[in-house]
C-alpha cells in the first residue's frame, strides 16, 4: 500500500537536508556521506527478491535508523504478547539482516527503507509450536497484518515523544552512527518531516482503517481502494462509494509464474498480462510514477518465472492418490488444470457464487483512471479490464495457500469440499494469523486463540467481504462421500 505524501512534504525536505548538509560541510563531504539515490543491489535473484529495491524506497521511503528503532520507541503500540520488534506483525526476520524480508534499502540523501513484493508473497508454516516455522519464497504471507504495521507507524508518530531528543540517542544505540552534522539534519529536517509525512498518510487512508471499514487482519490487504484515497483521490472528492469501498482478498502466491503467461491474473482476472500485474503490485508495495524501476521489477518476474511450488512436508497417503486423480480429472481439471478448457478464464460471479465485493470494487471507472494513470510513462498499463467474476487459477502448491477462496474465508481443503453451510463445522468464526497447519484437513487450524501469549485474529465470515458462500453444489464435488473427499485432498497436496 503506497503512502506516498504531498509534493511539498517529504521530497522537500530530503532536499533542503541535502541543500544544509552541503552548505554546512563542504561539496566533496556531502556528495561521498549523502548520495543523491543508490538502491542497496543483490546480485542473486532470491535476495534481489527479498531485499531488492523496486522503488517503492525513493518517494515512500522511511529512514532507515529510525524505523529500525520504532519497536524499541514506542513498544505499547505494538500487538499485545507479540515480540518486541517487526515479527510481531507478522513479518519475517532472517539473522544478520537490518529489517525483516520484504524491505529493501537505499541511500537517498540519508540510508532509507521500504517496501517491496516480499512482505505479502513469503510465509511460513508449522503444523505445532514445538516446530519451527518453515519459511517459502513465493507463498502467501499469511500471517503478516499490514493493517497493523500501519497502524503502528501512525501511533508512533502521533506520541509527542516522537522528536529529536527521544529519537536520536536510541539510534544511536542501535547502530546508528551519526556526527554533529547528522544530528542537525535528523533534529531539524529528518524527524519533523517524518512525523508530519505519516499523519498526513494516516488521514489519507483513514477510510481504509476505520472502524466502520472491515479489517484486513493477517494475510489479506484490499488492493484496489488504496488507489481511490491515495493516487486517484481527486477523483473521489466525496469518497469511495459504500458499494465499491471493500475490496478485501488474500495475498496470493506468486510462484510458477511461467505457466501463468497468458492467463487472466489477479484474483477477479482484471490483468491479462504479467505486465500489468507486477507494475500494479508494485504501486502497492510503495512505488510511484516517478520511482518505479522497471528493471529490478524484471528481476523479479525472472526470479519467479521458475520458483517452483513447495513440497507438502507432512506426508501424503499414496494409496489415495490413484482415487484422488481420478476425482480431480472429473471435478477440478477442466477449471484448474493446465490443459483444463476454463483454465485462466474468468468464471461469471452468477455460476461461482463467492462473495461479490472484491468484484464490486473494481468498476468501470477505476479501470479506466487506471489506464489513463500511466499517460507518458514507459510502464504504462495496457490491458486492464473489467470482468464479471473470479479467475480460474492452477492450484499448484494449493496446500500452502490456505485460507481459500479469494477472500481467506475457508480454512481448509476439507471445508472447501464441504457444503458451504457446513463449512468450519457451521462456526462463523475461526483464527487466522498464528501460523499453525491442519493436517488433518489440510489448511489452517481454526482453533488457535493464541501463540505464545499473542491472541490470533478472529475471522467472522458475517462481515462484509468475508462471505464464506460459493464454490459449492455437485459441480464442484461438496457432494461426495468423505471417504471420496479425503482422496482427492491427497491428491490435491502433490500438485506442484
Amino acid at each position: 500500500m503506497s503512502m506516498r505524501t504531498r509534493g511539498t512534504g517529504w521530497t522537500l525536505g530530503a532536499a533542503l537536508a541535502g541543500v544544509l548538509v552541503l552548505a554546512v560541510s563542504g561539496v566533496g563531504y556531502g556528495f561521498n556521506r549523502y548520495k543523491l539515490n543508490r538502491p542497496v543491489t543483490h546480485e542473486a535473484l532470491e535476495e534481489h527478491y527479498k531485499y531488492g529495491s523496486i522503488g517503492g524506497d525513493v518517494e515512500n521511503g522511511l529512514p532507515l535508523d529510525i524505523v529500525k528503532v520504532l519497536p524499541r520507541a514506542f513498544p505499547e503500540y505494538l500487538p499485545a504478547g507479540g515480540a518486541s520488534d517487526y515479527t510481531a506483525f507478522g513479518f519475517i526476520q532472517e539473522p544478520g539482516q537490518d529489517m525483516p524480508i520484504g524491505f529493501s534499502t537505499r541511500q537517498h540523501l540519508i540510508p532509507r527503507t521500504g517496501l517491496n513484493c516480499a512482505p505479502c508473497h513469503v510465509g511460513s508454516w508449522r503444523a505445532s509450536e514445538d516446530e519451527a516455522p518453515v519459511v517459502y519464497m513465493g507463498m502467501p504471507a499469511v500471517n503478516l497484518d499490514i493493517t497493523a504495521y500501519f497502524q503502528f507507524l501512525f501511533r508512533a508518530a502521533e506520541d509527542e515523544r516522537f522528536d529529536p531528543e527521544y529519537l536520536l540517542p536510541l539510534m544511536e544505540e542501535g547502530g546508528a552512527r551519526l556526527n554533529a552534522t547528522d544530528r542537525l539534519v535528523y533534529s531539524r529536517l529528518i524527524i519533523p518531516a517524518m512525523k508530519e509525512r505519516l499523519l498526513y498518510s494516516r488521514d489519507r487512508f483513514a477510510p481504509l482503517f476505520s472502524a466502520e471499514h472491515p479489517a484486513f487482519g493477517p494475510g489479506r490487504v484490499d488492493t484496489f481502494n488504496p488507489y481511490k484515497v491515495n493516487q486517484l483521490a481527486e477523483h473521489y472528492p466525496d469518497g469511495v462509494p459504500r458499494a465499491e469501498s471493500i475490496g478485501t482478498v488474500a495475498y496470493p502466491a506468486i510462484w510458477n509464474q511461467g505457466i501463468r503467461d497468458g492467463l487472466a491474473l489477479n484474483w477477479d482476472g482484471n490483468s491479462p498480462t504479467i505486465h500489468d500485474r507486477n507494475v500494479g503490485a508494485a504501486f502497492g508495495a510503495g512505488a510511484t510514477r516517478e520511482s518505479i524501476d522497471m528493471e529490478a521489477i524484471g528481476r523479479v518476474t525472472e526470479y519467479l518465472r521458475t520458483l517452483e511450488a513447495p513440497a507438502y512436508p507432512w506426508g501424503i497417503d499414496e494409496a489415495a492418490l490413484g482415487r484422488g486423480e481420478d476425482l480431480y480429472r472429473q471435478y477440478c481439471a477442466d477449471c484448474h488444470d493446465l490443459g483444463g478448457s476454463r483454465i485462466g478464464t474468468v468464471e461469471a460471479l452468477v455460476r461461482i457464487g463467492t462473495d461479490p465485493w472484491r468484484l464490486a470494487s473494481y468498476t468501470e471507472r477505476l479501470n479506466g483512471l487506471l489506464l489513463d494513470y500511466g499517460e507518458g510513462y514507459d510502464w504504462k498499463l495496457r490491458d486492464m479490464v473489467k470482468t464479471d467474476g473470479y479467475a480460474n487459477q492452477p492450484l499448484d502448491g494449493i496446500w500452502a495457500r490456505a485460507p481459500y477462496l479469494h477472500n481467506g474465508s475457508v480454512p481448509t481443503l476439507w471445508d472447501l469440499l464441504t457444503p458451504e453451510a457446513e463449512r468450519n463445522g457451521g462456526r462463523t468464526t475461526f483464527y487466522v494469523g498464528h501460523g499453525l497447519y491442519d493436517t488433518t484437513d489440510v489448511g489452517i487450524r481454526t482453533d488457535v486463540a493464541e501463540v505464545g501469549g499473542r491472541a490470533s485474529f478472529v475471522f467472522d465470515v458475517t462481515v462484509p467481504g468475508n462471505g464464506n458462500r460459493g464454490h459449492s453444489g455437485a459441480y464442484y464435488g461438496t457432494e461426495l462421500a468423505d471417504e471420496d473427499k479425503r482422496a482427492l485432498v491427497e491428491y490435491l497436496k502433490t500438485i506442484r
